[in-house]
């Protein structure tokens, strides 16, 4: 079992600037830093994806502030769960209720979870009540249905192998999409 800190840090552009990042993973006793100046809503972060190859069961990643790690709370977690699973640690200098080497901090960090996870739930809810409330008022989500006259035009445009699909597209307004549903429907 490996007991290495491992330090991110990360800038979104190549004019700023990680020194500060650098001088606090150093003075927290990083062994190692990973630094990477990219957008930390790319979903590809070759240094990041470097860091967690190179993680071991016991390693604690330290970064200065979630942040640099993250940018959303469901990145967060999923970036947790995948740390966990690998019997590794996450240590957030500047959010210190995020600290995965104590109790408490892992306490902490699944009660925040928890809290999202509620939240996703009640919006998922309110969604669902609100189209079971449109729905009871005649409204059906969705696009509106294509008038079946125009369909049945591009059905023999495209029947007659006279015209191209984007003709047809353009001459009644069916895309092609739906084009080859109703056509496949037909058999």
């Amino acid at each position: 079992m490996s007991n290495y800190k491992i330090g991110y840090a990360r800038v979104s552009t190549q004019d700023q600037n990680l020194d500060r990042q650098l001088d606090t993973l150093k003075e927290a006793g990083c062994d190692k830093i990973y630094k990477e100046k990219i957008t930390g809503t790319k979903k590809d972060r070759p240094e990041l994806d470097k860091l967690f190859e190179d993680l071991r069961s016991g390693d604690t990643i330290i970064v200065s502030d979630l942040t640099r790690l993250s940018r959303s709370t469901k990145d967060l977690f999923n970036l947790v769960e995948l740390i966990e699973s690998k019997g590794a640690y996450i240590k957030s200098l500047k959010e210190s209720w995020l600290d995965t080497t104590t109790p408490q901090g892992r306490l902490l960090f699944t009660f925040m979870a928890g809290i999202s996870q509620f939240e996703r739930d009640l919006i998922s809810q309110r969604t669902q009540e609100g189209l079971a409330s449109a729905r009871a008022r005649g409204r059906n989500g969705g696009r509106p249905t294509k008038d079946k006259k125009d369909i049945e035009m591009a059905i023999k445009m495209y029947n007659s192998k006279l015209h191209s699909v984007s003709e047809i597209e353009k001459t009644t307004g069916v895309s092609k999409a739906t084009l080859y549903r109703y056509i496949k429907k037909q058999g």
